[in-house]
């Protein structure tokens, strides 16, 4: 499975708009799951991240189907204008190092 995680940090003024052109992404296809989250900031260290992508894809195919559909592109057009920063991680969550509880 792999995980698509991406951050962002946004003005003030422009938080529910980012995040509503954000929620665009939670009606395609392909993904396991996909949430839209806003960073609650109770980290010591970090609370520079305003709102959060989190995606479980069963495989590689699955996440490019997802960024090659419309509304991935139509979410783009509409946020990336109001954000500052983005940051994005996928990773193979079988390879992943995990240790028991």
């Amino acid at each position: 499975m792999i995980r698509h995680i991406v951050f962002f940090t946004v003005p003030e003024e422009h938080l529910q708009e980012v995040r509503s052109g954000l929620s665009i992404l939670t009606g395609i296809p392909h993904a396991r799951l996909l949430e839209i989250g806003t960073n609650v900031k109770t980290d010591q260290l970090g609370t520079e991240i305003d709102l959060v992508v989190y995606g479980e894809f069963d495989d590689e195919a699955a996440l490019a189907a997802y960024k090659a559909h419309p509304d991935y592109q139509l979410s783009i057009e509409r946020v990336r204008p109001l954000r500052e920063k983005r940051i994005a991680a996928d990773y193979d969550s079988r390879a992943a190092l995990t240790q028991p509880l």
